[in-house]
């Protein structure tokens, strides 16, 4: 059977490619030898449960433990009601032990059994071996049933290894503290108890380059389709090693842009598989977007999409946004967006709101030829926002950006005939960049929004358009300020657009809305 690059569920090494687990997980054999229990956090779709389910193998077959992967899922419909949550878990758990295990380790019936601390109990008395549980998707729970789960393991923990499980392992996208609970006014446990027997809480890192080029090396092993090295850099330049992006881009090149393996996998393809995967947002794009509507996501995304320094934040909150796989430390200092791939995908759904609010716009900003002429859309853009422009805003989710938003969705309408729009954003620089490219035009947009209290930013604008123009290459220019101080004057008194010239004397093109 073919192998091929996996984007759902845990891998399985007859039909995925796949890296070795182990080597992202190097000190769990220590915590279970020390009889310890730990947390596993990291985000969606970076390895955790196939990792774990190698892990469980291999302790299993070495045979000191008898270690096993159960899940919590069915107990998520349940969490106001413990007592149910429980006996779905019993059920499921014992089918899962039995499926994994060979007979001799599983456990005996414990169909009489009305709680897990008791059925566990039970399994271990009976066990040959010291039992390692790995509890998955733990994090599906919440409320009552969550902390009944949380308050049997703990209760259970003096009892091993002969009374209780050995080392237990709750594996989830979130750290113990950060699981859902309703008490005190809060959404959170904001500690670690009940499960203040933890040693560690863990997180998976994503693949280094290196792993990057021995995952698709199996690919070329397997077919002979040669991926150019620069092709390799760039998929880890653009996906940073996450490891849902790093095979979803080798999918699309693999069986959608270059299915022959005659075919040699370029850096313009990689282009065209980031560009794909941005268009389709598929489930893992989708859940990560679901985030940017939490208050806590939106305090620091929000002024991170408007180059704004970020307010007064708990770092628990922007540990929180780590953990989840949407922002990172840069080495450099300082947070951003976790790969240049979500950087496109935060602004794109946050945009889709005043997207979908569009009126029909007809492409006047066309030839007859099919080419662009950008002072026909100047014309479009300043028509389209005195009518529209005001209205939209409220429909932009983040309202500090929203100017923003509503014109990156019409430039959306714009590039849908087939151009793209690129974005630079970054803490502390108060702009956002946008690159139109359409056919042989390539327009370079630096927003700036004027607020009380602050000077015309048109100065500063023009020297970091300039700057920006240096960066993409020989394009047009427009500076777009957004006046939204109180006392502004009325939308068809300010609008309109004037030529200046750069330090460098470029003319660009200022609009003020």
């Amino acid at each position: 059977m073919n192998r091929h690059f996996n984007t759902a569920g845990p891998c399985q090494s007859d039909i995925h490619y796949m890296l070795s687990p182990a080597t992202r997980l190097p000190q769990i054999d220590r915590l279970i030898d020390q009889r310890n229990y730990f947390i596993i956090h990291a985000p969606r779709q970076i390895g955790k449960t196939t990792a774990i389910q190698a892990l469980a193998q291999d302790l299993t077959t070495q045979g000191h433990y008898t270690a096993v992967v159960v899940s919590a899922e069915t107990g998520a419909a349940f969490s106001h009601e413990p007592i149910l949550a429980q006996s779905q878990l019993l059920i499921a758990w014992y089918e899962a032990i039995c499926f994994w295990l060979p007979a001799e380790l599983q456990p005996p019936d414990w169909s009489h059994c009305t709680t897990l601390g008791q059925a566990l109990g039970l399994w271990c008395r009976h066990s040959p071996r010291p039992i390692a549980l790995f509890v998955d998707e733990i994090d599906a729970l919440q409320d009552e049933a969550l902390v009944t789960v949380l308050r049997q393991l703990r209760d259970g923990y003096n009892r091993r290894p002969t009374g209780f499980p050995v080392s237990v392992g709750l594996i989830g996208m979130r750290d113990v503290r950060d699981y859902k609970v309703a008490s005190g006014g809060s959404d959170r446990l904001q500690s670690s108890s009940p499960f203040n027997i933890k040693v560690e809480s863990l997180t998976m890192r994503n693949f280094y380059v290196a792993e990057v080029v021995e995952l698709y090396q199996q690919h070329t092993d397997d077919t002979g389709q040669i991926f150019e090295p620069e092709a390799i850099q760039l998929a880890f330049d653009l996906t940073q090693g996450q490891p849902w992006l790093v095979n979803a881009i080798a999918r699309q090149l693999t069986e959608v842009i270059a299915p022959e393996p005659s075919i040699t996998i370029t850096p313009a393809m990689v282009e065209e598989a980031k560009e794909i995967l941005i268009r389709r947002q598929d489930t893992h794009l989708d859940s990560l977007a679901e985030r940017l509507r939490e208050d806590r996501v939106k305090a620091i995304v929000q002024p991170m999409l408007a180059g704004q320094s970020l307010p007064e934040t708990s770092n628990e909150d922007r540990q929180y946004l780590v953990d989840l796989g949407l922002l990172r430390r840069d080495p450099a200092g300082g947070l951003v967006i976790a790969n240049p791939i979500y950087r496109e995908v935060l602004p794109r759904v946050l945009a889709q709101g005043p997207q979908d609010s569009l009126p029909t716009i007809a492409p006047s900003w066309l030839k007859a030829d099919g080419t662009m002429d950008l002072e026909w859309l100047l014309t479009a853009f300043l028509e389209f926002w005195l009518q529209h422009g005001e209205a939209l805003l409220k429909s932009a989710s983040y309202p500090e950006i929203a100017p923003h938003l509503v014109l990156m969705a019409f430039l959306h309408r714009v590039i849908n005939g087939g151009g793209s729009l690129e974005r630079e954003y970054a803490i502390g620089r108060d702009r956002m960049d946008l690159c139109l490219r359409y056919g042989e035009v390539k327009l370079g947009i630096e927003i700036k929004v004027w607020r009380d209290k602050k000077a015309d930013p048109v100065v500063k604008g023009l020297e970091q358009l300039e700057g920006y123009l240096k960066r993409i290459g020989p394009a047009e220019g427009w500076l777009v300020i957004f006046d939204r101080r109180a006392n502004a004057l009325e939308l068809e008194e300010r609008l309109g657009e004037t030529k200046l010239q750069t330090s460098t004397g470029q003319t660009v093109t200022v609009i003020r809305a």
